[in-house]
């Protein structure tokens, strides 16, 4: 025992505990600023045929087929999405009617996801099964398990908690697998298609390998604070 009350144990629980909320903190940011810098350096590339992202991405839909999947602009920056709801690929105004090769990569990229749909990529077909429950888990997760910790007559809640957030973390897990297929079938068109020039590949691949870090990054911070959740309920 120390002087102060604490033991060896609680001290090394607790230092382990700041590290952890620390890494959760750093690892997705500088992800987040790694993708940003990267798409703000490579947007300065523009593509020697110019075409427009949308331009491209309307290319990419058609060629596969998808004559009916719309392409809309939407605020913001990498805001870009396919939404399957509504069978639309949003553009974000830092890609839509850029001709960069970043821009282009981010377009081609969300097509990818368009036909993965379209083919019943089976990763995507789950991942759409498990977002309903993981909206709820998400938004509940942290009040069952805080519930556990004050309702002390009540502690299994702090694993109905645990568990709720390892069904966030599965929704990661399949989502990582999307995000670097539809990425690979962006690249293979735009050498494929010829849509960029072979010198333009390059920086068009480095923005897609950041963004999907990005991804790598969110998975690997919430498997952090699973580690946290756990430790915290063995004490």
């Amino acid at each position: 025992m120390y002087g102060y009350g604490y033991s060896y144990g609680d001290i090394s629980a607790y230092i382990t505990d700041i590290l952890l909320l620390i890494g959760m903190m750093i690892i997705p940011l500088i992800a987040q600023i790694a993708v940003s810098a990267t798409f703000s350096r490579n947007s300065r590339v523009h593509s020697s045929r110019g075409l427009t992202a949308e331009q491209v991405a309307r290319r990419i839909l058609d060629l596969n087929g998808l004559h009916d999947v719309r392409i809309e602009r939407i605020g913001g920056k990498l805001s870009d999405h396919y939404d399957p709801r509504d069978n639309v690929v949003r553009l974000s105004d830092s890609v839509y009617g850029q001709t960069s090769v970043a821009a282009i990569g981010i377009a081609a990229h969300e097509c990818g996801h368009a036909c993965q749909h379209a083919e019943a990529y089976k990763p995507i077909l789950i991942r759409s099964k498990l977002v309903p429950v993981t909206n709820i888990c998400s938004y509940l997760w942290f009040y069952v398990f805080l519930a556990g910790c004050v309702l002390t007559f009540l502690p299994f809640l702090i694993y109905v908690g645990i568990a709720m957030f390892c069904a966030v973390i599965l929704f990661q897990i399949v989502t990582l697998p999307t995000e670097l297929n539809a990425s690979r079938r962006a690249m293979k068109t735009l050498e494929g298609d010829c849509i960029l020039e072979p010198s333009e590949l390059k920086p068009a691949r480095k923005v897609l390998t950041a963004a999907a870090m990005t991804y790598v990054a969110g998975l690997a911070s919430s498997i952090m604070q699973l580690v946290r959740l756990l430790l915290r309920a063995r004490r």
